[in-house]
C-alpha cells in the first residue's frame, strides 16, 4: 500500500510540474523565451531549455507510442502508411501527434474499462475480455475514423473528376498553358480537387515541374482516373492535343461513373429482397414444421 502511495505521490509531482511548467507566472522567463517572437527557431529552442515540460515529455514518449501503433495496423491488416491518409484529408495534425490522441483514447478506454469491471465486479475472464478489448476497441475506432475519410474524399475526387477534367481540356484548348489553366482552375474551383490544386500550385511555385507536381498529387490521392489524367498531362511539352485527349478521358471517367452509379442501384436493388425472402420463408418453414411435427408423434403412437 505504501509503495502504491509513493508511485502515486511520484506520478502527481511529475504531472503537476510539467503542468505548470507551462504557465508563464510560475517560471522564471528565460533570455531565449523573452527573444522568442525576433526568431522563427525560438519556440524549438524554449521547448528544449525545458527538461521536464509537455514538449519534452511529447518528444520522448511520442516515437515510442508511434512506432507501437505501426507495428500494431501492420499486424491489422493496414498497409497505407498514415501520413499518406492524414496528407489526402489535409489533415492538421502530423503522424505523431495522431498516434498520442489514439494513444490518449485507448488510455482513457482502459480506465474507463477498469474503473466499471470494479464497479460490476463480474467474472474474472469476462472482466479481463471487457479491460482488454476496451482499449483495443477505441485504437481502432480512432484509425478507421481517419480511413473512413480517406475514402470519403477518393470518392468526392473521383466524382468531381469529370467536371474538373472538362474544364481543364476547355482551358488548354483556348490557349491556356497548364500551369496557369491549373491556378485558374484552383482559384476559382471549390470543392477536394481545388483544395489538392492549391497544393500543387504551390508545389509548382517551389520549383517543381507541372509533370511532377501532378504525378505527386495522384500518388497522394491514390485514384486510379486521375493516374491516367496526369499521364495524358505529361505529354505536356510533347506537342500532343492535351484538349481533345483530356476531353477525351474526360468521358471516359464518367462512362466509369455511369457504371458504378448502375452497380450500386442493382445492389441496392438485391438488398431489397432479403427481408422479403426471409418474410416469406419463415412463415413457410412455420406452416410446414407443423405437420412433420404431427407425423412424427402419429409415427411414435404406433
Amino acid at each position: 500500500m505504501n509503495r502504491l502511495l509513493v508511485l502515486a505521490a511520484l506520478a502527481c509531482w511529475a504531472g503537476s510540474t510539467m503542468l505548470l511548467a507551462e504557465l508563464r507566472w510560475f517560471r522564471r522567463i528565460s533570455l531565449v523565451e523573452r527573444l522568442r517572437r525576433f526568431a522563427a527557431a525560438a519556440d524549438r529552442e524554449v521547448a528544449r531549455s525545458r527538461p521536464l515540460s509537455a514538449a519534452s515529455f511529447r518528444d520522448v514518449i511520442g516515437p515510442l507510442v508511434s512506432g507501437s501503433a505501426e507495428r500494431l495496423v501492420a499486424v491489422l491488416g493496414v498497409d497505407e502508411e498514415l501520413a499518406v491518409k492524414l496528407q489526402r484529408i489535409h489533415a492538421a495534425v502530423d503522424p505523431m501527434a495522431f498516434r498520442l490522441r489514439q494513444a490518449a483514447w485507448s488510455g482513457g478506454a482502459l480506465v474507463g474499462a477498469t474503473a466499471a469491471m470494479l464497479a460490476v465486479a463480474p467474472p474474472a475472464p469476462l472482466a479481463l475480455l471487457f479491460v482488454a478489448g476496451a482499449p483495443l476497441l477505441a485504437f481502432l475506432v480512432v484509425e478507421q475514423q481517419v480511413a473512413t475519410a480517406s475514402s470519403r474524399r477518393q470518392r468526392r475526387l473521383f466524382h468531381e473528376l469529370p467536371v474538373f477534367m472538362e474544364q481543364l481540356g476547355m482551358l488548354l484548348g483556348a490557349g491556356f498553358s497548364l500551369g496557369s489553366a491549373l491556378s485558374r482552375l484552383a482559384d476559382r474551383g471549390n470543392g477536394v480537387i481545388a483544395e489538392d490544386l492549391v497544393r500543387v500550385t504551390n508545389r509548382i511555385r517551389q520549383g517543381l515541374s507541372e509533370t511532377q507536381a501532378l504525378r505527386e498529387w495522384a500518388a497522394l490521392a491514390g485514384v486510379i482516373e486521375l493516374d491516367r489524367l496526369v499521364t495524358v498531362l505529361a505529354l505536356n511539352h510533347a506537342g500532343a492535343d492535351l484538349g481533345r485527349l483530356v476531353a477525351d478521358e474526360a468521358r471516359a471517367v464518367r462512362r466509369e461513373a455511369h457504371r458504378r452509379t448502375l452497380e450500386i442501384i442493382e445492389r441496392r436493388g438485391q438488398l431489397v429482397w432479403i427481408p422479403v425472402t426471409v418474410a416469406t420463408l419463415v412463415p413457410g418453414v412455420v406452416f410446414m414444421a407443423v405437420p412433420f411435427i404431427e407425423a412424427l408423434h402419429n409415427f411414435a403412437a404406433l
